[in-house]
């Protein structure tokens, strides 16, 4: 995304694997075997697809004028379609403030079950969240963060600075083999102002810098196509020769394509970010500048909506020893390449 983008890591199936990619993310070292000395923990309780207590979830996000949103709230209404025992209530999506509050008062006003919450900015809805948590309705946020933990149950969402860190391994890696010093490595943002851009390029800038590479030029692109296309045409114009360039969103990087082709410069590789249906054709093919692209998944809302329903029903995650859903899951970025793509893309969103 995105914008909200996070794009990504990616979380499918049950929950057990949600648990399994949450505790993968907690930590760089593999998890220890039990201890011969100490009995292991009995297997947690499983069957939680199961039909249980019929548990109503409203839904809120942004307006679906992005494809990574779009997605979003597809696959929402796709993982509550799978229970018998949910009934999914969505309010209209919007880019409106005031809009998506007023939304989300009426959802508490119906004494929903549970919330999962897109928020168009976590700033500014915190307040409507807070109002949910002290009614009693658990707060499934999703993605962008409210600034008070009191607002929320749990949160889930992707790996900004993972995605940064990802992208700087692959193009790291692949100009080191090529034995290349000394790099023009240009970077295509997405909003410069917001946290989660900012995260990224430090997760970027900090995988160079292992490599002794640094950023020459970055510039933000506001997640649009048209922009991505005017931004990539004056960073190439800029610079004659480049040997690799990250652009965050896969979304504004179909006008970014655009704009190499129009150029008809091929002399870098480039990495993309979101996983989007779109990059992935382009790395499958092998004739594109585009040789990955690192993931913020939208299957994230479709696990929002899983953890709303064992949440509002009582129930724990079935892989996890604990009783309770955690109180946070970040999806780990994944690099989707020409070597692994065939995995990935029915995952893929359309931008």
């Amino acid at each position: 995304m995105s914008e909200n983008v996070a794009r990504r890591g990616f979380l499918v199936g049950g929950l057990g694997g949600a648990a399994l990619l949450a505790a993968g993310c907690t930590s760089n070292e593999p998890a220890a075997a039990p201890s011969s000395q100490a009995a292991a923990p009995a297997p947690a309780a499983s069957g939680n697809d199961q039909p249980g207590t019929k548990v109503t979830i409203g839904f809120s996000a942004p307006a679906a004028d992005h494809g990574w949103i779009a997605a979003i709230a597809k696959n929402a209404e796709a993982a509550a379609k799978q229970y018998t025992d949910v009934d999914f209530k969505p309010v209209e999506p919007t880019n409106d403030i005031n809009q998506q509050i007023s939304a989300v008062e009426s959802l508490i006003a119906q004494k929903v079950n549970a919330l999962v919450i897109l928020p168009n900015d976590g700033q500014q809805l915190n307040q409507v969240a807070l109002q949910a948590t002290q009614a009693g309705i658990p707060v499934i946020n999703l993605d962008r963060v409210f600034p008070d933990k009191l607002a929320y149950r749990t949160w889930i969402g992707g790996d900004n600075y993972g995605m940064g860190v990802a992208a700087g391994h692959f193009i790291g890696k692949q100009l080191k083999d090529k034995g290349v010093s000394n790099p023009v490595i240009v970077e295509i943002q997405g909003i410069a102002t917001l946290p989660l851009t900012q995260d990224r390029s430090k997760g970027f800038a900090d995988a160079l810098k292992t490599y002794g590479f640094s950023v020459t030029a970055k510039q933000d692109a506001k997640f649009t196509v048209e922009t991505g296309n005017q931004v990539a045409t004056s960073l190439l114009q800029a610079h004659k020769k480049i040997d690799a360039m990250w652009n965050h969103d896969d979304d504004q990087g179909v006008g970014v394509l655009a704009a190499i082709k129009e150029a008809s410069r091929d002399e870098f590789i480039m990495v993309g970010g979101a996983g989007s249906l779109n990059a992935m054709k382009e790395i499958q093919s092998g004739t594109s500048v585009l040789k990955a692209t690192v993931t913020y998944s939208p299957t994230m809302a479709s696990s929002a909506i899983k953890l709303a329903r064992l949440i509002a029903q009582g129930k724990g995650m079935s892989d996890l020893v604990e009783n309770q859903v955690p109180q946070s899951i970040t999806l780990a970025s994944e690099t989707i390449t020409k070597d692994n793509v065939d995995k990935y893309l029915a995952l893929g969103f359309e931008s």
